[in-house]
C-alpha cells in the first residue's frame, strides 16, 4: 500500500528538514449558497483511494520571486478561482437516502494552505530526485483515504519555500475529480493569478448528464489489521517498492513507435497504425515483464485508466469536472507477450481501448451498479502494468506570472507495484515515473534496450 514505505526510505525522509510555519483556509470570494452534487457512478469506485497528489516544483528568478508576496497572490487567485470550481471547497457527504455527493455551503472552511520552509533543501536536488521520499514531506495528506473528505478539505495546498526556488504540494480528493478536471483547475488556477479577471474555460459540473443512477454504498474506513502478541501486524510486509523517473526522449518514443508500427502500416481494411501512448505502454509493459522474470505461462495484466468524456454517449465536454474514467483491463501469457514481436502486444492494447466504446461503458456502469465494489490496487490485475495520468496533460503549462515548472511530479500515494504515471517532458518527450518491486526494478534499469540512450 502506499503509505508503507520500506526502512532505507524511511531514514532518507529525515533528511529533508519541511517547517510548517502557518496554515489557514481558503473559501471562494463570493457568496454562493448551498449546494449539493451527487456522486455518480464514475466517482463512486475510488472512494477507498488515496488523494491524489501533485508536485510542482518552481524556480525563484534568481531570488526575485519572495515567498510571502507568492504566498498572497497564490491565496488571492485561490479565491477567484473557487467561485466556479467550488466543489474543491466542500466537503463529501450524504444525502438523505444515504447517497454520498459533495457538499458546499458559504460556511465551510474550504481548502486548507499550508506554508513551509525547507531552505536547506535545492531545486536542483529534488529535480534529480526519482524516488518520492525526499518529495513527501512537500505535499500535505500521505496516507489519507479519498473516504476522509467527510471530515477533511476536499483540496489541500502545501507551499515551500525552498533554498532557491518554491515548491506546490497539492492533494486532491480522486472520488470527486480525475486527472483532466485537475489539470484543468490548475490550469484555471495559473490564469487567474497571472491577472485574468475570469477563467477562459468554465467547468461542467452537472455530474448527473454522465450517469443519473443512484448508488447507495455502505462503506468505513478500513479496520485496523489484527495484530500479533506483541503488538506487531499479523500482514506479512509488503515487499519494497522502489520508483524510477525514466525519461524518453522524442527520438527515443518516434523510434520506438517507427519499430512496432513497421509490421503494422494502413491497410484497406482501415486499421489503425499504433499511436504514441500504445507504442510506449507496449514497450513498457514487454520491458517490466522481462524485468519480472516470470513465467511463460504467468498472466500479466495491462490496465489503463482511459478518459470517457469523448467515448459515453451522449459525449460529455472536455471541462466535464468529476471523474469520467474507466478503468480498461486486457492481458496475456507472459510467454505470448516477450516471444511473439511489440506488434503483438500493442495490438491487444489497441483492441482492448478502441472496443471500449459508449455501449462497453454502460454495460460495466450497469454491473458495478447491480454489484458495488470499491476499488483496491490488487484489482488492477496479475504482474499487472497500470497507466496513470497522460502526456497529454498540459502540466508545463501551468504559470503562476514567475516561469514555467522545472518539474511536475506525483507523490507517494495510490502506488503499487506496477503502477507508473506519464508526463509531458519539460523538453519535450515523456516523463515515466514507475514504482516497481526492488529486484525487477534493478534489472530493469540495467536493461539497455529499454530506455534508448539517443
Amino acid at each position: 500500500m502506499a503509505g508503507d514505505l520500506p526502512e532505507a526510505v524511511k531514514k532518507e525522509e529525515k533528511e529533508v528538514k519541511v517547517k510548517i510555519i502557518g496554515k489557514t483556509h481558503v473559501k471562494p470570494n463570493k457568496k454562493l449558497g448551498t449546494k449539493h452534487y451527487q456522486l455518480v457512478t464514475f466517482d463512486l469506485p475510488y472512494l477507498a483511494f488515496y488523494y491524489n497528489q501533485k508536485l510542482i516544483l518552481y524556480g525563484d528568478n534568481g531570488g526575485e520571486v519572495k515567498f510571502p508576496e507568492t504566498v498572497e497572490k497564490l491565496k488571492d487567485g485561490l479565491e477567484m478561482v473557487l467561485e466556479p470550481f467550488h466543489q474543491l471547497a466542500g466537503r463529501l457527504g450524504k444525502d438523505e437516502d444515504g447517497i454520498f455527493r459533495v457538499e458546499y455551503d458559504d460556511d465551510m472552511e474550504g481548502v486548507e494552505v499550508a506554508e513551509a520552509v525547507a531552505e536547506d533543501v535545492g531545486l536542483a536536488d529534488l529535480v534529480a530526485e526519482e524516488g518520492t521520499a525526499t518529495l513527501k514531506e512537500l505535499i500535505p495528506y500521505n496516507g489519507i483515504l479519498n473516504l476522509e473528505g467527510l471530515q477533511r478539505p476536499l483540496l489541500a495546498v502545501q507551499i515551500t519555500k525552498l533554498k532557491d526556488g518554491i515548491a506546490m504540494g497539492c492533494a486532491f480528493n480522486h472520488a470527486v475529480l480525475d486527472g483532466t478536471a485537475t489539470w484543468h483547475f490548475m490550469s484555471s488556477w495559473a490564469e487567474v493569478s497571472r491577472g485574468a479577471q475570469d477563467i477562459s474555460v468554465p467547468p461542467f459540473l452537472e455530474r448527473t448528464k454522465a450517469r443519473n443512477t443512484r448508488v447507495k454504498l455502505d462503506i468505513s474506513p478500513p479496520p485496523p489489521q489484527p495484530a500479533s502478541a506483541n503488538g506487531d501486524s499479523t500482514a506479512p510486509p509488503p515487499k519494497p517498492l522502489k520508483e524510477k523517473v525514466f525519461k524518453f526522449t522524442e527520438t527515443a518514443i518516434n523510434k520506438i513507435k517507427s519499430k512496432v508500427n513497421s509490421a503494422n502500416p494502413p491497410k484497406p481494411d482501415g486499421s489503425t497504425p499504433f499511436s504514441t501512448f500504445q507504442s510506449l505502454s507496449v514497450h513498457i509493459w514487454r520491458h517490466v515483464t522481462q524485468a519480472r522474470n516470470l513465467k511463460p505461462e504467468d498472466i500479466t495484466v495491462f490496465t489503463v485508466f482511459a478518459d470517457c468524456r469523448k467515448r459515453v454517449d451522449p459525449p460529455m465536454p472536455e471541462s466535464y469536472f468529476g471523474n469520467l474514467i474507466q478503468a480498461i483491463f486486457t492481458g496475456t501469457a507472459a510467454g505470448l507477450l516477450l516471444m511473439n514481436p511489440a506488434e503483438f502486444g500493442a495490438g491487444v492494447i489497441q483492441k482492448a481501448i478502441v472496443s471500449h466504446d459508449a455501449a462497453a461503458i454502460d454495460q460495466r456502469n450497469k454491473e458495478w451498479e447491480s454489484a458495488p465494489k470499491i476499488f483496491e490496487f490488487k484489482d488492477a490485475g496479475m504482474n499487472c502494468v497500470a497507466v496513470g495520468s497522460s502526456p497529454r496533460f498540459k502540466v508545463y503549462e501551468v504559470d503562476f506570472g514567475w516561469g514555467k515548472p522545472e518539474s511536475v511530479r506525483s507523490g507517494c500515494n495510490n502506488r503499487f507495484d506496477g503502477m507508473m504515471y506519464l508526463y509531458q517532458g519539460k523538453n519535450g518527450g515523456i516523463d515515466v515515473e514507475i514504482s516497481l518491486e526492488e529486484e525487477a526494478m534493478a534489472r530493469l534499469e540495467k536493461d539497455k534496450e529499454f530506455v534508448l540512450e539517443i
